[in-house]
């Protein structure tokens, strides 16, 4: 008798623990590189590793175990590129920036990751995590159950979205420097991205201009120099790390592009010439419209955000999906990435149903969050196709995406590296 295992705790029992193989046999399978579905496939797992895939439902050997999808769509396991998995969004964040301790963080934050795998991402890129390293770590030695995670390191100026101190009176405020990541000049720039990598990051974050949750008054101005970017993104290559830049309003987007950051987060006000210099230099966008339209509708509850906040979640918010349309049309490389830790973890796909109502076809929203994701991460190799020979991160939704792309927001089964962490 064929047995299915499913890790339900923090022990991940391997596949071939009980086996020499897995067979997974889908109903509909998406090629994400030809933005086709393939129609009944059984894909054949041995360890880690995808070793097979074969049209039809094959006769797996008596000691493999099956894995029945064939009332399912199968397709890569899922990237989101913009996470914070040490928190989320609430009316009580702002508080607790005072009241809450890095262990505090840290158990939110596995909570989080577990809620994030089971909603079918296998990899996240967290662009803001107080653990996030520690969370890396207890992840890859299979201590917490969540994502492959790539850890950005933030790089801000001071009174930048990302300075920490923001909003806190002047006795405790201080004047955090490049070994927090806030800097004033490309001298500090090349000093915090070093520390960043001393820290243990994957990448770089900068703060290209203000942000909505931020306790500072304005959300789009530039608040780096294109020489500032430059020295993040030139000291960021040599230590092998690629650069996200946060950024809304049109200046300092384009100061990140030209200063050659890999992707643009948010990008909410850029303006034709921005996306002109984006397929110039090959930039990529992550839009994170979820974050937009949860910004967008906490704003409207009053006492939600405190008021500073809550103006400038009402003005942006709700321009991020009219922007990803407009970019999308004008042939903008797109990354999926929702901001999760604003919206809450485990939602994640609901961004599908935002791009597609913003005019992007099903596969290609999905695509977004496979081959691209992966090739944004420097991963393509391992990850983001259902391929023999790679890691074997494979989920699958209950029906058609093409048809119904809410399907994404009900993934039932993940695997991620071989193991089978959820089955519904």
């Amino acid at each position: 008798m064929s047995r299915i295992i499913l890790v339900v705790g923090l022990a991940a029992i391997s596949s071939n623990a009980m086996a020499q193989q897995t067979t997974l046999h889908c109903g509909n399978l998406v090629d994400v590189e030809n933005l086709r579905m393939l129609g009944e496939h059984s894909i054949t797992v041995e360890a880690d590793r995808i070793v097979s895939i074969a049209a039809g439902y094959n006769s797996p050997s008596a000691d493999s175990t099956v894995v029945d999808l064939r009332n399912q769509t199968c397709m890569p396991g899922l990237m989101d590129l913009h996470v914070h998995l040490a928190s989320e969004q609430s009316p009580n964040a702002t508080v607790e920036r005072f009241t809450l301790n890095p262990e505090d963080y840290a158990f939110r934050s596995s909570v989080h990751a577990r809620s994030t795998l089971m909603a079918g991402f296998t990899t996240v890129r967290d662009l803001g995590n107080i653990v996030g390293v520690a969370l890396r770590n207890a992840i890859n030695q299979g201590m917490v159950v969540g994502p492959r995670m790539h850890v950005a390191g933030g790089v801000s100026t001071t009174g930048g979205h990302g300075d920490p101190t923001n909003g806190f009176r002047d006795d405790i405020m201080g004047s955090p420097g490049p070994d927090r990541g806030i800097i004033n000049g490309p001298e500090d720039a090349v000093q915090a991205v070093r520390q960043r990598y001393k820290d243990g990051a994957n990448l770089i974050k900068i703060s290209a201009t203000g942000g909505v949750l931020s306790m500072a008054p304005n959300g789009e101005g530039p608040h780096m120099s294109e020489a500032e970017i430059r020295a993040v993104v030139t000291t960021a290559r040599d230590y092998g790390f690629h650069v996200a830049a946060h950024a809304h309003g049109a200046e300092g987007i384009k100061r990140a592009i030209r200063a050659g950051v890999q992707t643009i987060e948010h990008g909410t006000l850029m303006d034709d010439e921005a996306i002109a210099l984006m397929k110039e230099h090959g930039t990529y966008y992550v839009s994170t419209i979820s974050a937009g339209e949860f910004a967008y509708e906490k704003s409207q509850i009053p006492g939600y955000f405190p008021e500073m906040i809550r103006l400038k979640a009402e003005a942006i918010g709700p321009q991020i999906k009219g922007t990803f349309a407009k970019a999308y049309e004008a042939g903008v490389r797109i990354g999926f990435g929702t901001d999760a830790g604003v919206p809450a973890h485990g939602d994640n796909g609901r961004e599908f149903v935002f791009m597609v109502e913003a005019g992007m076809p099903a596969l290609e929203a999905i695509q977004s969050a496979t081959l691209t994701a992966a090739e944004i991460l420097g991963v393509e190799n391992q990850l983001g196709t259902l391929t023999a020979g790679k890691l074997a991160d494979i989920v699958a939704v209950p029906g058609d995406p093409e048809d119904d792309i809410t399907v994404m927001e009900r993934v039932g089964f993940v695997m991620k590296g071989g193991v089978v962490f959820k089955n519904e």
